[in-house]
């Protein structure tokens, strides 16, 4: 029976996740897939890479230069979080991604997004950490109105999350019978209607079937949510999330909060760490 990890997005709340998948890595605790929406995608990669540390280092580094995140740069291109910055010049030259372990780690990493044409997700096998598979993570993380669409293999796309936030019945579908799964929303949380309904249909009304997506993203999360509750009874899922509520912004820019956010993430980790243990070895 394979083992997945299953890792939600979130922007910048994935810094949870970060804190969770270092103390996983300094523990030598090894899955056989990986998959990853938004926040979950350009983060966990580093997993794959075996890169600990390398997300809370650059994200406290650079988190309040305009290159990586400001209005300014929404204003000027289109993307919120700057492509040219954040997915070229950070991973080749600032804080090197390291391809050649990722590619070498025989793990496999999956990729959420969601097709703009259809509103349905759509989901890769990143093999190689090479452009291309970084223009899918990209995808994955590109949220609706802060962010061009993607456009690449074939697909036009936008953030996993808006079709598809926890694919836990997809990865299941495809083998992953046994999995832990990283949330960074804490256990009481149940994902709300969207009051801008009306907003979203005219702000996309060039790619209608997101804005269909959006609206009804509620119903696809709490599902989920239900589903995970089942999976979780029957002992097959392990699922870890923050054991408290913290507030943080999606685009959060101050340091020390992410920083606060990571420790947290360990923390959890490492509370859990026997546990976790015992379910990849079972």
């Amino acid at each position: 029976m394979k083992t997945g990890l299953v890792l939600e997005g979130g922007a910048m709340r994935g810094m949870y996740t970060a804190g969770m998948l270092d103390v996983m890595m300094e523990n030598h605790i090894g899955v056989d897939g990986i998959v990853g929406v938004s926040a979950g995608a350009v983060f966990g990669c580093n997993y794959k890479s075996k890169q600990i540390g390398r997300v809370i280092r650059y994200n406290t580094a650079y988190c309040r230069n305009p290159q990586y995140i400001s209005l300014r740069s929404l204003i000027k291109t289109g993307d919120l979080y700057g492509e040219e910055f954040c997915y070229h010049e950070l991973p080749d030259v600032l804080d090197p991604f390291d391809r050649k372990t990722f590619e070498a780690n025989p793990v496999d990493f999956y990729v959420a997004c969601t097709d703009v044409h259809t509103g349905k997700p759509v989901y890769h096998l990143c093999s190689k950490g090479d452009e291309e598979d970084i223009q899918w993570m990209r995808a994955s993380a590109s949220m609706p109105l802060a962010s061009r669409v993607v456009s690449v293999t074939g697909y036009d796309l936008l953030d996993g999350g808006i079709s598809d936030s926890i694919p836990i019945s997809w990865f299941r579908s495809i083998g992953y019978e046994k999995n832990i799964v990283i949330l960074t929303r804490p256990k009481d949380y149940r994902k709300k209607k969207s009051s801008v309904a009306p907003l979203l249909r005219l702000l996309l009304k060039e790619y209608p079937a997101i804005a269909n997506a959006m609206i009804k993203r509620h119903e696809v999360y709490n599902a989920a949510l239900d589903k995970l509750q089942n999976l979780k009874e029957a002992g097959n899922t392990l699922v870890l999330q923050p054991s408290k509520k913290m507030k943080i912004k999606r685009t959060e820019r101050d340091p020390e909060k992410l920083r606060a956010l990571y420790q947290l993430g360990r923390h959890d980790a490492l509370k859990n760490l026997e546990a976790i243990r015992h379910f990849v070895s079972v």
